[in-house]
């Protein structure tokens, strides 16, 4: 037996905000409360016709639900720079000297700024960390 959706006490402003919508992730958000209330979808079917995961369904629709009906602005994804080695300034006067040297001789070598790398933060960085880097720049 499945779960009855919650959220009825915001079905009205849920089906305005449909209308309002402006960006995509605000018509899911409403769209992920007034599916399974007003039509009575299953979550997965509610993911299926939204076009992402139950799971993200259901936190598109608490996420409306919890800010009282409105949009949660904050929108999908964590974002920023999390586990990182070095702050981007570090990072940036750690490789000007490889990407001097990769300039003047056309050659960038990772496994030196590896090695280099595992000296400055004194321990074994992993060769992602090293790719991670230099995709900053």
């Amino acid at each position: 037996m499945t779960r009855m959706a919650g959220g009825s006490e915001v079905l009205e402003q849920a089906k305005a905000c449909l209308v309002k919508a402006k960006t995509i992730h605000e018509l899911r958000q409403a769209q992920a409360v007034v599916l399974p209330l007003a039509f009575g979808l299953s979550m997965e079917e509610t993911a299926q016709v939204l076009g992402v995961s139950k799971g993200w369904a259901g936190q598109l629709r608490t996420r409306f639900v919890r800010n009282g009906g409105w949009w949660d602005e904050a929108g999908p994804g964590r974002g920023g720079r999390r586990r990182e080695n070095l702050a981007p300034e570090e990072e940036a006067a750690f490789l000007a000297p490889f990407l001097e040297q990769a300039r003047a001789g056309g050659v960038l070598v990772v496994s030196e700024i590896k090695q280099a790398l595992d000296e400055r933060l004194g321990r074994e960085a992993a060769l992602a960390s090293t790719y991670t880097l230099l995709g900053h720049k």
